[in-house]
């Protein structure tokens, strides 16, 4: 039952593994300079002349105080909050040059359950540029470090469907910034913090006339200016139902608009027993229009919305339909169907989304019309979409990660190509993994929920090349969590272990050692109860960096000494390598640099048998560093520049500290010239990866000459 958790080979991008784990463990996340501009598409306003007003009433007034501008919108479902809002921002974008940050706080998502504030900071504090390492474990730590970052920034924030003041007060930033938060229902707890409420009615008659003749863009509202208002009436006014009757109307050139006023009056008095208040205008214009749908587009519409995600791509829209292979343009020429009806928005990237009120008609639709096994494989569909999708990413970017099986429902699946752009499909994976990592995590934790619990375990498996690379802690702990309680579910041990290890491999990452060492103990115990010596031996390498972390340096060079020995037994001499290397790296800690060097050699050779040539670089970093110790110069400018040519262009983090060793060799020489020289290169790459602690300590061994000779 061994978990294994190789890299060897052919790897696209820096490579990292966690089955056989090193200590230290560092694949820097670069520290992202781009300004971030997340607002979505926002559609044409009409009217609202007095609310914008409003909104620029409330800007003045707080940059008169200098305090943030904020405000609340909210109003119906459908009446436009989020087109005013995103209308108002944009108009902002000249005086906020530092960017424009969003979230969709998700009162109304597909899942039920409203976005965590906690992961909505990660994210705005990793498009911040702030190191996923530096971002702090606590919400509270994290609102205080977003308030910091954003005081003297000029930006603008837009909280989309907040649930609730005490969500959206979290997500508030610092400074003379500006934030709006929408909500269906009116938030007078933010009224403490400062927030302007604005209650949005629906539109007035003419305004809503006026949409109409915008969307039908041609002469029938100046003709039938009387059937254009009992038709707008009808709609409630309501931005939303306008829009979605006009597109309907407009892909029917010839049609009178007293046509659509006669269905919507029979719509009305087949609704108006069900309605919810405010709602029953947006279902009577929704259900006339997908009335006028093709069936391959209406059976589209009613299956995407089974997507837990908020995203959809063309994918995802092959999958729900089951057309996989060249099903791709039908499904792109049925999401430009319903994009004509507006029963979908443009989230930009080629990217499709429901209004919510959209995806309730939807998922009524499909409820009522599909039966309850084609909506569970249309559902299935879409979790194998995601879940072979990340498992080839995972196979470019660490084609050795994977050791347990995965397998798919019945039927080929939709596997996301990335090659399609001629580009490095290694780019192209880790690209596609971080886009739709909020798709992921709803289908990881959607697939439990429904009785599909080896997705859950399975999709987080394959996320570890994400989880590695950009450093997303908080969801590597939530997937890994949800993965291994699917896992105990099953009764499969092999898959709660790998939940387990990996897992505790993010919370070592953290700094989380106590955490990380009661996980790798909990999967030890169950690998002894398997029998799995395999398992068991690479279990004491992992309780080792743990303890190592702890600074409980004897036990830990007790559990390497152990796993160096057992593992090659077992059969795996490279992970028994990796233990002799974290063996030396305690006795450099010590400055035992005799039996470090011993230890580190050894590890050396064992790493370059297994072709594992960047450990066996690493391992030369470390021989360098001990013989520095020693006081052997020549033996460490060897083993140093052997270190550099194999780590150069594969780890900027271990590059930097090869650099760092050279430097102070060159110090023990008396070439400072060379030695700031090598200072400088690593201070750059340290800078890069965003790592201020040794930032820190290149600058000041450049501003002093620091001889030091350990680490």
């Amino acid at each position: 039952m061994g978990v294994r958790n190789e890299l060897s080979g052919s790897v696209s991008g820096p490579s990292v593994q966690a089955g056989t784990v090193y200590g230290g463990i560092h694949l820097g996340s670069p520290r992202d300079a781009r300004t971030p501009w997340q607002l979505p598409p926002a559609v044409r306003l009409t009217d609202r002349v007095r609310e914008l007003a409003a909104l620029d009433g409330c800007r003045d007034l707080a940059a008169r105080h200098g305090y943030p501008a904020l405000a609340t919108v909210s109003g119906l479902g459908g009446v436009g909050k989020t087109v005013l809002a995103l209308s108002w921002l944009r108009r902002l974008r000249a005086d906020f040059p530092d960017g424009q940050l969003y979230a969709d706080l998700g009162a109304r998502s597909p899942g039920g359950v409203p976005a965590d504030p906690g992961e909505v900071l990660a994210r705005f504090l990793r498009a911040l540029g702030v190191p996923p390492r530096q971002i702090p474990p606590a919400t509270d730590e994290r609102t205080g470090l977003y308030r910091s970052m954003t005081a003297d920034r000029q930006l603008v924030v837009l909280l989309d469907d907040a649930a609730s003041a005490a969500q959206a007060r979290l997500l508030l930033p610092g400074g003379a910034n500006v934030a709006v938060v929408t909500s269906r229902t009116r938030l007078p707890g933010l009224s403490v913090d400062g927030c302007y409420p604005l209650h949005l009615e629906p539109l007035d008659t003419d305004a809503a006339v006026e949409l109409l003749a915008i969307t039908l863009a041609d002469d029938r509202v100046r003709g039938q200016l009387d059937d254009a208002r009992a038709l707008v009436e009808l709609c409630a006014g309501l931005p939303l139902a306008v829009r979605v009757a006009g597109a309907r109307l407009a892909a029917r050139p010839r049609r009178p608009i007293t046509t659509m006023v006669r269905a919507l009056t029979d719509e009305h008095e087949r609704l108006e027993a069900l309605a919810i208040e405010g709602d029953r205008g947006v279902r009577a214009a929704l259900d006339l229009s997908y009335d006028g749908l093709p069936p391959d587009a209406a059976r589209l519409y009613r299956l995407v919305a089974l997507h837990p995600g908020p995203d959809i791509t063309c994918e995802v829209a092959a999958a729900a339909l089951g057309t996989a292979g060249d099903g791709l343009d039908e499904a792109a020429r049925l999401l430009d169907v319903l994009h004509d009806a507006h029963l979908l928005t443009d989230a930009g990237e080629e990217r499709s989304r429901f209004h919510d009120l959209v995806r309730l008609h939807a998922l009524a639709k499909a409820e009522a019309v599909d039966m309850e096994p084609v909506r569970e494989a249309a559902v299935r569909r879409v979790y194998d979409h995601y879940l072979a999708s990340a498992t080839r990413a995972e196979e470019i970017l660490d084609p050795h990660h994977r050791s347990l099986p995965r397998g798919y429902g019945p039927g080929p699946a939709v596997v996301k190509d990335f090659a399609e752009d001629g580009g490095d499909p290694g780019d192209a994976a880790l690209t596609w993994l971080e886009r739709e990592l909020l798709n992921l995590m709803a289908v990881l934790r959607d697939a439990r929920r429904t009785g599909h619990a080896t997705v859950t375990w399975q999709l987080a498996d394959a996320m570890w090349s994400l989880f590695m690379r950009r450093k997303h802690y908080e969801e590597w702990r939530a997937a890994h969590a949800e993965g291994a309680e699917a896992a105990r579910e099953l009764g499969d041990t092999a898959a709660e272990c790998r939940m387990l290890t990996s897992g505790a491999m993010g919370e070592l990452d953290t700094g989380r050692h106590d955490r990380a060492l009661e996980m790798f103990e909990r999967a030890d115990r169950l690998f002894e109860h398997e029998g799995d010596a395999l398992g068991h031996a690479r279990t004491l390498n992992y309780r080792g960096l743990a303890l190592q972390g702890l600074g409980r340096l004897n036990e830990a060079a007790e559990l390497f000494a152990r796993a160096a020995e057992e593992l090659p037994r077992c059969g795996d001499a490279r992970a028994g390598g990796l233990a002799r290397f974290n063996l030396a790296e305690v006795a450099l800690a010590e400055r035992r640099f005799e039996a470090g060097s011993t230890d580190a050699e050894a590890a050396r050779r064992t790493l370059q048998r297994a072709d594992d040539p960047y450990n066996a670089a690493r391992a030369a970093r470390l021989l360098g560093r001990l013989q520095l110790g020693l006081g052997r110069l020549d033996g460490a400018e060897e083993w140093l520049g052997e270190a550099l040519t194999g780590l150069r262009g594969v780890s900027d983090f271990e590059t930097a500290r090869t650099l760092e060793a050279l430097a102070e060799l060159a110090e023990r020489r008396g070439l400072m010239e060379s030695a700031h020289d090598h200072y400088r290169e690593a201070l750059a790459l340290y800078e890069t990866l965003g790592l201020p602690a040794m930032v820190a300590t290149v600058r000041a061994r450049l501003g002093g000459g620091d001889n030091g000779s350990g680490e």
